[in-house]
């Protein structure tokens, strides 16, 4: 039977008859209705416009594909769950840590409908937001006073806005570093109404550098923890116990930004030491921040600890109302402390478990997918890098495992087809070869995985 063809303009299809077209059902149903109207009448228009200047007939079945792979293309910018199989296991651009499912499974009855958000349960008034969590996450630093604020560069801004509005901040040039989307620590100083004062160079700074450069229009001096790169040869930094003897001589506070931030110690599991918070707040730093969604294992969050003074001094700020987090993030982060507190973060915090996963076990599971695929041509397990990710213990790779697609598999072309996948995988590219790092991947989606590489292999034939 030949095809319908289109041959003239009264011919197209009206938008609404598209919208209830069988072929078109399942894009249509992805996406709200107001929008797949709009994306089909601009098809539409996009392929009148096309057929008046050469007046080629139009088939059916690519006026229909032209409004799938629109109305598709909509529906991928929508959030959805992926495989992360990157090898990254913080991945900035895939949600950071990954969130125990059993986290979540608490807090949905404290979300879900009315809470306690700002009232006292005891005395029957208005109450503090977050209050059971800034009292836990004090005692886990075993800081005066905590507070939390909607992520790393708030926690910065609000507290430079706060203590250092007009006048003067000394930061070594080596810690003046980029965090991600592009946005600059000292971009982020200066809009917070802060003077910036560079002290040192790139790779050497000294403690006479700090102490030449503090006049009466000094605020604070900030120390920046550079996480996410690494400074190798002829370096030399300050440490934070002589930045802060420093500043009790001069009565200034020392600020301690430690990007990631960690409660617990890093070198059993990674073999490396990442500065924690408790160390910041016993080596005197008059306020600590960090981040809650990288190595912490949470949500996103900026979360403020140390002096009580200064923490009540941030709050008061009338900014700080615009940066502060809701019923969602502080609920998380109340389990989440609650874990650390207890001792159980190795077992009960999603990020811990995945980091403890041994090579021999990523690898045993990736032989598995392997044989149940009954071993393709050009497909093979093997030893690969894995990272930390979010900005911590950058160039530090960990032992992986995991699928290696090689010739005649085509590298730019799988990684694609695993992306158009629902749930998509998201792999990666190293030397030509497409990789699928089972470090991040659940186990839990191993059936699935094994099944879209049948289904990727199969198309690819």
């Amino acid at each position: 039977m030949a095809e319908r063809l289109i041959t003239q303009l009264r011919h197209f299809p009206a938008v609404e008859q598209l919208l209830q077209a069988e072929e078109l059902a399942a894009e249509v149903a992805s996406l709200p209705r107001p929008i797949a109207a709009e994306a089909i009448k601009t098809v539409v228009a996009e392929l009148k416009g096309a057929f008046q200047s050469d007046k080629t007939p139009l088939s059916y079945s690519r006026l229909h594909e032209e409004i799938r792979r629109r109305l598709s293309s909509l529906a991928a910018r929508e959030m959805t769950a992926v495989i992360n199989a990157t090898g990254v296991v913080v991945h900035t651009n895939l949600g950071r840590a990954p969130l125990s499912v059993s986290i979540f499974d608490e807090i949905k009855k404290t979300v879900v409908g009315y809470g306690n958000v700002e009232f006292d349960m005891i005395k029957g008034t208005r109450g503090r937001r977050g209050e059971a969590a800034e009292h836990y996450l004090a005692t886990l630093a075993g800081s005066e006073a905590a507070t939390v604020v909607n992520n790393g560069a708030a926690a910065l801004f609000v507290i430079l806005n706060s203590l250092a509005a007009r006048r003067k901040v000394i930061i070594s040039r080596g810690e003046l570093v980029q965090i991600g989307g592009g946005f600059r620590i000292p971009d982020i100083l200066r809009r917070s109404g802060a003077r910036l004062s560079e002290v040192g160079t790139t790779n050497i700074t000294t403690l006479a550098d700090y102490e030449k450069a503090i006049d009466p229009q000094t605020a604070l001096i900030l120390k920046v923890h550079k996480s996410n790169f690494v400074q190798a040869g002829f370096t030399d930094e300050v440490p934070l116990k002589d930045l802060v003897a420093l500043g009790k001589r001069h009565d200034l506070p020392v600020i301690n930004d430690l990007g990631s931030g960690v409660f617990v110690s890093t070198q059993p599991l990674l073999g490396y030491h990442e500065p924690t918070v408790q160390e910041s707040v016993r080596a005197g730093a008059a306020l600590t921040c960090f981040s809650g969604d990288k190595l912490l294992g949470g949500v996103q969050a900026g979360l403020i600890v140390g002096r009580a003074d200064l923490v009540t001094k941030v709050k008061k700020n009338p900014i700080f109302r615009a940066v502060r987090v809701d019923k969602i993030v502080f609920a998380v982060l109340e389990r989440l402390l609650t874990i650390y507190l207890n001792g159980s973060y190795d077992t009960d915090v999603k990020l811990y478990r995945v980091l403890a996963t041994r090579p021999a076990e990523l690898r045993r599971r990736a032989q598995a997918v392997l044989a149940e695929l009954n071993t393709p041509l050009g497909v093979t397990v093997a030893e690969t890098p894995a990272y930390v990710g979010g900005g911590a213990l950058p160039e530090r790779a960990l032992k992986s495992a995991g699928l290696v697609f090689g010739p005649p598999h085509r590298a730019t072309a799988l990684v694609k087809a695993f992306r158009a996948l629902r749930p998509p995988i998201i792999g990666r590219i190293d030397e030509d070869r497409f990789i699928l790092d089972f470090k991040a991947i659940d186990p839990s989606e191993l059936d699935y995985l094994t099944d879209a590489v049948r289904k990727v292999l199969q198309a690819e034939a």
